[in-house]
């Protein structure tokens, strides 16, 4: 079967989008996105097309962008594009190239799919990629989640080229005259993957011709196991928990039966913000007195006589607010918090309690709640430095109880404000701010 028919036959197997739902592209120039754009063309799936320009290779970058933008035009298919000063992006962010190339990617490709109601972002990653990043996670000892590879579905990111060796890529080009550019510094060694790519791959494929078909293989087990795994674990959670009132009992006796406990305990504990490194501690809780307990940031495991008693440390009943307008004032257990539109001020006052946002990038509604385990935000002033809220905490030495009471500010499901204590890089006020929205809390 031709890459033309296992692409469609795998597009409707997956269930990625059904007519008249449009996909938006992200296309390079180079011979893997310029493919994935020529299979949806052929397949008759529609489509949008969008490219950027991180203005890092001169001329060559410029070409890129031309190639992309005269076939999209020449096949009638709408095309969208941008053009970044990522050299002062990495300056302002202390980020690297590819570090910085990708959040701006990502963003602006999420910006334009909900502005044009994109059903989803397309993007060209092959089994060659697959392999690679299954590799990298390997040697890393990233453990059982880098034995995925790349996700076939990211929320609203699809990759529906995965399926594909590259050389059932490059065959097809061949085939169809597909126009393509070559990126230079793909054929050097300066990234991780590049290395991967030029020095491992073709010794795995010289020992084992079939290696990188076989590896992709593994990696859609490795997903079928974890299923299995995922399932394993909810049997064993139905077993050992139980809940009573706003609480949750698991006997010791039973627990301490079950094989592998480790594993069982990170599972069942998870939920609740305890990490791996916490789970000796709560296994030391089995053999330990009443009283003793392990904490984490939202819940406590308590030791009662013959259970461990989850229990959780925030008690107010409100914890999720949406903001749909301003001005407005809204009353929870952090505070009141005071919204309203305002000029932009000629200083920025130091106090904690007070945020000025850009609105430009903002959007309503905005969502008021408690910080989460595993959130994570830029602290204003850190470069574009990603930073969880808890590691936050633990630099700041933020006592335990005062965590217990932390709220944040989100919009689009990005973190604005840690409210109190410090605003988010990328919602700051810039000079081409127009709109600025004022919160207060007290």
């Amino acid at each position: 079967m031709d890459l033309q028919k296992q692409f469609i036959q795998h597009w409707n197997e997956k269930g990625f989008a059904t007519v008249p739902q449009n996909t938006l592209l992200a296309v390079s120039g180079g011979s893997d996105s310029m493919t994935m754009a020529t299979l949806f063309l052929q397949a008759g799936i529609p489509f949008g097309i969008a490219h950027c320009n991180f203005q890092l290779r001169g001329e060559e970058a410029d070409k890129d962008e031309a190639l992309v933008r005269q076939w999209a035009f020449s096949h009638s298919i709408p095309f969208h594009h941008v053009r970044f000063d990522t050299t002062q992006k990495m300056e302002e962010w202390k980020k690297g190239v590819q570090e910085t190339a990708r959040i701006l990617r990502y963003e602006w490709l999420e910006q334009i799919r909900a502005e044009y109601n994109y059903q989803y972002i397309a993007t060209a990653h092959h089994a060659n990629d697959n392999v690679e990043t299954l590799l990298m996670n390997l040697f890393k000892g990233t453990g059982m989640a880098g034995l995925h590879g790349i996700p076939l579905r990211n929320d609203k990111i699809i990759r529906p080229l995965l399926f594909a060796p590259k050389t059932a890529i490059t065959a097809y080009i061949a085939q169809h005259n597909v126009p393509y550019r070559d990126d230079a510094s793909n054929a050097t060694d300066n990234y991780l993957r590049n290395e991967v790519r030029h020095h491992i791959i073709p010794v795995v494929e010289q020992i084992f011709p079939n290696g990188v078909q076989h590896l992709n293989e593994s990696i859609n087990r490795f997903a079928e196991a974890e299923v299995l795994y995922k399932k394993a674990i909810e049997e064993e959670r139905k077993k050992l928990v139980e809940k009573r009132g706003q609480d949750y009992y698991i006997p010791i006796l039973k627990l301490q039966k079950r094989e592998p406990l480790h594993t069982i305990c990170y599972e069942l504990f998870k939920p609740y913000g305890y990490s791996a490194q916490q789970v000796p501690q709560i296994i030391s809780l089995l053999a330990s007195e009443s009283g003793h307990y392990v904490d984490s940031a939202t819940h406590r495991v308590l030791r009662n006589r013959g259970f461990l008693i989850i229990t959780s440390l925030q008690t107010e009943a409100a914890d999720h607010v949406h903001i749909d307008a301003v001005p407005c004032t809204i009353d929870t257990p952090h505070g009141k918090f005071t919204f309203s539109i305002t000029d932009k001020p000629d200083n920025i006052p130091t106090d904690a309690n007070l945020a000025y946002i850009d609105m430009d990038v903002a959007t309503l509604p905005l969502t008021l709640r408690k910080w989460r385990t595993g959130d994570y935000f830029y602290p204003l002033g850190m470069g574009m430095k990603k930073k969880k809220v808890s590691k936050y905490f633990k630099d700041q030495k933020i006592a335990l109880h005062e965590k217990d009471h932390v709220w944040v500010l989100e919009s689009n499901k990005r973190i604005v404000w840690l409210c109190g204590m410090r605003l988010d890089e990328r919602f700051k006020l810039l000079p081409k701010t127009q709109h600025v929205l004022r919160v207060e809390v007290r």
